[in-house]
């Protein structure tokens, strides 16, 4: 008895020992990634690109903070938003910046992430006010990246508006970008939570932060954000110090049906949450809404005569690949700063 209970003690130590060296290889495996207050590095993109790429409109002096408008994959800003919500601040005599993305924004987010930074600094230097920064798809979760990891930011940004942003990815990349398969740089990053390296450098240790609101306004009919459905639409932001709204269209209007390129385009409930957030303090509230936006058809600044024109010319362009980042068999490598120095 005693020589088997000698025999299970070396196994259960045996074992124990294993268990600790696979504990510790797993924990070497993963990655420790950067303080919420680690300094951003130097951009590497050329000064005169980053220069080129930020075309603003409207009076310096506003009085109200300027608005970066950031559109999604495979899309350009003035495509994106030139005849919608830029026409809107026309009207209204608000100052806004159109920044445009290499390849269409479909190449590594990590560099398009670095436009971003440079469009904040400018617009924070030259309004000496806060930013609010409104964008779809893509452009809804890109300005994360750079509050993630350039901290300067986060004091120059007011409130981050996404409509159907990919915050935690989209099984749809899941699929697309499966095994012996090429894709986009954009569209691996934008695999899903647990999936995508990285999201889950994006998504690490907090997803928000403190002094800034963040409004998302997303449609449970998205085709291309999925699932934005149930309690955890991929969209949704949840944890950190910012204050958060995290608002479907159809909460506001049931019968709603925007899918993701309406609600990026011309879906006034979607407009109606994104107006809400950039007109009060703290982020969008659904209640403030009224319900008379579930009768209207388009948002403000679309023009009904023109809508078929603009709309076809969105979804051509949205669809075009020309312009796009060439494919690669892998997801992008992780940047050194992503980690902890």
């Amino acid at each position: 008895m005693r020589s088997r209970g000698r025999l299970a003690g070396l196994v259960l130590a045996t074992a124990t020992t294993l268990t600790g060296a696979a504990a510790t290889s797993a924990a070497a495996a993963t990655p420790t990634y950067a303080p919420l207050d680690q300094k951003g590095p130097a951009l590497s993109v050329p000064a005169a690109q980053l220069a080129a790429s930020l075309a603003c409109k409207g009076p310096a002096a506003s009085g109200r903070d300027p608005v970066l408008l950031v559109p999604g994959t495979t899309m350009d800003p003035q495509v994106g938003f030139s005849w919608n919500y830029a026409r809107d601040f026309d009207r209204r005599g608000w100052r806004y910046c159109l920044l445009t993305l290499p390849q269409d924004a479909t190449g590594d987010i990590q560099r398009a992430g670095e436009y971003v930074v440079n469009a904040v600094r400018t617009m924070h230097r030259q309004s000496g006010r806060k930013v609010d920064v409104l964008g779809w798809s893509q452009g809804g979760m890109v300005p994360r990246w750079a509050l993630r990891f350039w901290p300067d930011t986060r004091t120059m940004v007011d409130d981050v508006i996404g409509l159907s942003p990919s915050n935690h990815g989209t099984t749809d990349a899941d699929v697309s970008c499966g095994a012996s398969r090429s894709c986009t740089p954009a569209n691996w990053q934008q695999r899903s939570s647990g999936v995508s390296a990285f999201m889950g450098a994006l998504n690490s240790r907090a997803e928000t932060f403190a002094g800034i609101d963040y409004t998302v306004a997303y449609t449970q009919s998205d085709e291309i954000v999925v699932p934005n459905t149930g309690p955890a639409p991929s969209s949704a932001l949840r944890t950190g110090a910012g204050r958060i709204a995290n608002i479907a269209t159809q909460a506001v209007c049931p019968s709603n049906t925007a899918d993701h390129f309406a609600i990026g385009s011309y879906d006034p409930v979607g407009y109606a949450i994104a107006y809400d957030a950039l007109t009060h303090d703290g982020p969008a509230v659904r209640s403030r809404i009224p319900l008379t936006t579930c009768a209207q058809v388009l948002q403000p600044g679309v023009d009904p005569a023109t809508f078929p024109a603009d709309y076809l010319r969105f979804t051509t362009y949205a669809t075009d690949s020309s312009g796009d980042a060439p494919e690669v068999p892998a997801e992008p490598a992780p940047a050194r700063y992503v980690y902890a120095r």
